[in-house]
């Protein structure tokens, strides 16, 4: 009887869900972290400004 009540604690997986959205929420939270480090530095925005003015001036 005790093997049959530990399996069904076990095998429950009310909230399973919630968690994996709470995870997936706080990863996305950090890589949002980590761009915005990035997007901060002036080496980087360099980058993105001269990418957009080459852009501009191909099409235009």
């Amino acid at each position: 009887m005790r093997s049959w009540r530990s399996r069904s604690v076990l095998a429950d997986d009310t909230g399973a869900a919630t968690a994996e959205y709470a995870i997936a929420t706080m990863a996305a939270v950090g890589f949002a972290s980590l761009l915005v480090v990035i997007m901060r530095s002036d080496e980087v925005r360099g980058i993105l400004t001269d990418m957009v003015r080459t852009a501009l001036a191909f099409g235009g």
